[in-house]
């Protein structure tokens, strides 16, 4: 929970973690062609890493050329809702013990559509924020 007083609580990294295995819905930012571009994915958690599944497409091609991504997932309810974002490295997974690791996250396409292939976002940070909603104080009571 936010610390009482504070409208914004810094997440520990086991807190992000957590947080973002209660979820299945996050968003994968990687760069195409130069210009960012941001993808809804359905994930897993699996060892302290983000792993989705992908069919061929831009965004695979994206995350084989250039491999550093972030990925973010957020969750609400009426008083707080939180953020978590990780700074990693992309990787499709390639070899059979890899791709049986990754089938055990039971990690299903949410469309019907075929996803062949596996990628596993390594984090090099993980950051996170809660945050309390209220009402925006006035502007004379943060100078005083």
């Amino acid at each position: 929970m936010p610390e009482s007083g504070g409208p914004v609580t810094i997440l520990s990294v086991s807190q992000c973690w957590n947080l973002l295995g209660s979820v299945a819905l996050g968003r994968l930012v990687t760069s195409v062609e130069g210009q960012p571009e941001i993808f809804p994915v359905n994930f897993a958690v699996q060892r302290h890493t983000v792993l989705f599944r992908t069919a061929e497409g831009t965004k695979l091609v994206s995350t084989a050329i250039n491999n550093r991504v972030l990925f973010e997932a957020d969750d609400h309810n009426v008083a707080e809702g939180w953020s978590v974002i990780v700074k990693g490295t992309a990787r499709m997974l390639r070899t059979s013990e890899e791709i049986e690791e990754a089938e055990r996250a039971q990690l299903l396409p949410w469309t019907a559509t075929l996803k062949q292939h596996y990628v596993r976002v390594l984090p090099i940070s993980v950051t996170g924020r809660r945050f309390r909603f209220g009402p925006e104080p006035s502007a004379e009571s943060t100078f005083a």
